[in-house]
């Protein structure tokens, strides 16, 4: 690399105030990490986050289905992406029809933006796109804390093109300090004329006003060949984008957990422990004949107490070694036991005798057993 090209490396950096360190306030930009699953179809009839951690999809009223999937394509440098496939359409669209991908951000992690001072710093967004055909979307900043939000439309081809974006300081309006949601960085694929018919707020921040929201865009559900490909996904201070901060496996992933942390079978790889031929979650007793209590430990210290989703109470048992194993018909999060560090499960069986010890294992044989702890914004 020339002296020049050096300089010039240096200089982007410099330009946002950032000499070494995260630059990239996104998590999972390259969309490396999908504990959830690698692909689910039908989405479209409520909210959630689906496969790739941190994604999560946004709907209201439409009839339109995609199918979400982490997906091996992207540009030279990224080995992964998220696609969006319409599955089914929705060209009557209502007012009131809504759908985006985004991206949400706690305010103790916005600091560095300094917004609401006289001081405040520009946003800059980059990321790869393509789809199956031309197609106009916009991206959004959506201060959660003050209610205001400014966007800019972008333009999607048939190959992968890196998009820059660099938004107003906003002087009005500080984000909180605090794990809870203050910004959303949100691309809008879908939205009836409640959000689309004025003129989309792109040069300043303002207060919401619902027609203006993503003015302009066209729409992801016009046509099942609709498709819709996003990667290297990056937020900086400054008015420079910078090349985008490839993290290693590890960093995203344990990043990702304190958001969602999700366990397996052995079969799957991912159980706390492997003991034979099944999934090995928790240790604990018996306090009575028919409820076991078992503590899990978290990986990472979670944003805040997660809630609890199993794949089947069936699928798990207590397992006390030489004894039978007592199945479970039930087996629940017991919040006066959990922290963000570890949790308490309760579980309804029988059989027991008091003070019973044993592990919270998958049922014999059981490759399906899957807990996810939640504490998404």
């Amino acid at each position: 690399m020339s002296k020049a090209a050096e300089l010039a490396k240096i200089g982007e950096v410099a330009t946002n105030s950032q000499i070494g360190g995260r630059r990239n306030i996104i998590i999972n930009g390259a969309m490396k990490v999908a504990q959830r699953s690698t692909s689910v179809t039908g989405i479209g009839g409520s909210n959630g986050y689906f496969t790739v951690d941190r994604f999560h999809i946004g709907q209201d009223a439409t009839a339109g289905r995609l199918t979400m999937t982490q997906t091996a394509d992207g540009p030279s440098g990224f080995a992964n992406c998220i696609k969006l496939d319409c599955t089914t359409a929705d060209t009557s669209i209502a007012a009131g029809e809504i759908m985006w991908l985004e991206q949400r951000i706690e305010g103790q992690d916005l600091q560095q933006f300094k917004k609401g001072t006289s001081d405040a710093e520009e946003f800059t967004v980059s990321f790869y796109v393509k789809g199956n055909a031309n197609a106009t979307y916009a991206l959004a900043l959506d201060d959660v804390d003050n209610a205001r939000q400014v966007a800019k439309l972008f333009s999607v081809t048939t190959a992968w093109t890196r998009i820059i974006m660099t938004f107003p300081a906003d002087t009005t309006g500080a984000f909180d300090d605090d794990n809870a949601l203050s910004l959303s960085v949100r691309i809008w694929l879908h939205a009836g004329s409640t959000y689309s018919s004025g003129t989309l707020q792109s040069s300043a921040w303002a207060g919401r006003t619902s027609a203006n929201r993503a003015a302009g865009i066209t729409s992801f559900f016009d046509s099942t060949d609709r498709t819709f490909f996003l990667t290297g996904l990056q937020l900086e201070v400054g008015s420079q984008a910078t090349p985008f901060e490839h993290r290693s496996f590890g960093e995203e992933i344990n990043l990702a957990r304190r958001y969602c942390v999700v366990y397996r079978s052995t079969a799957a790889g991912d159980a706390i422990h492997a003991s034979g031929n099944r999934g090995v979650f928790g240790l604990g007793s018996a306090h009575n004949s028919s409820n076991p209590v078992t503590f899990t430990e978290l990986p990472v210290e979670m944003r805040a107490t997660p809630s609890l989703t199993i794949s089947a109470a069936a699928d798990f048992a207590f397992d006390r070694g030489f004894a039978s194993d007592a199945a479970y018909s039930a087996l629940s999060l017991q919040g006066l036991r959990s922290t963000t560090k570890t949790v308490g499960l309760i579980g309804s069986t029988s059989g027991l005798s008091n003070g019973d010890a044993g592990i919270l294992g998958a049922s014999p044989d059981e490759v399906n057993a899957k807990l996810t702890f939640d504490s998404e914004l």
